[in-house]
């Protein structure tokens, strides 16, 4: 579904991920750790298109994506949703969702029943769906984030930083969530620093530092991998 190759970005002329190759097929999790300033959320932005790559490609479906303007890349089918609740404060909850419907202009149908889903889902929404985004908590905003991503149903989508300002507690409620999303066929790629919370929901885990790829491993053995990373060579 989504494939990256050799891919290079950065900001000006300061290069931030170097030769980063990664693939994430339909129905798949991929987990991206690593430390602060790694350069994850620069990963996600090139692959969407918020910061143009210096080279490698980034194709969907085997069509190529880099040089695409974020609008042409997000009806192409992938979605970035960033970190901090990133929401139209001055509409309302209903409203914010249907904003998330641009791509499905005509289907009504099928914007009622992914909207009647959210709310399923996060009954909290339904229950405040007159609300003005902005009066909503910061774990309510993320919900409503990722709920206009739904809405769109692209094909794959990347959700970066889900927990950002969040109480650790509220992160398993949305990791369900997408877990059973990719489910029904859409390619998931989270970036997220509570790797063990995480991980349980993923298929595969890769771990970024310093802007290249350290290791991929199946998410079960993510622990494992980084225990012994940690442990001193020659430790018994």
């Amino acid at each position: 579904m989504l494939d990256v190759k050799n891919l290079y970005a950065g900001y000006g002329i300061v290069p931030v991920i170097e030769d980063v190759t990664l693939s994430v097929k339909a129905g798949e999790i991929l987990l991206i750790g690593g430390e602060n300033g790694a350069g994850k959320s620069t990963l996600m932005g090139a692959i969407a298109g918020f910061n143009k790559p210096t080279a490698g490609e980034v194709l969907l479906e085997g069509q190529p994506l880099q040089g695409l303007a974020p609008e042409k890349i997000a009806k192409s089918g992938l979605r970035l949703v960033l970190d901090g609740h990133r929401v139209f404060p001055e509409l309302s909850v209903y409203d914010n969702l249907r904003m998330g419907a641009a791509a499905r202009r005509g289907d009504r149908t099928g914007l009622s029943a992914a909207i009647d889903e959210i709310y399923e889902v996060f009954p909290i929404l339904k229950e405040k769906h007159r609300a003005y985004a902005r009066d909503l908590s910061g774990g309510q905003q993320q919900m409503l984030a990722l709920g206009q991503a739904f809405v769109a149903q692209p094909k794959v989508l990347l959700c970066d930083e889900p927990s950002m300002g969040l109480a650790q507690a509220l992160l398993p409620p949305i990791l369900s969530f997408l877990r059973r999303w990719a489910e029904t066929g859409t390619a998931v790629v989270i970036v997220e620093q509570h790797l063990q919370v995480t991980a349980p929901y993923a298929d595969r885990a890769m771990i970024i530092e310093r802007g290249t790829v350290k290791f991929e491993c199946p998410a079960a053995e993510l622990e494992n991998r980084l225990k012994t990373m940690e442990t001193p060579e020659g430790a018994a």
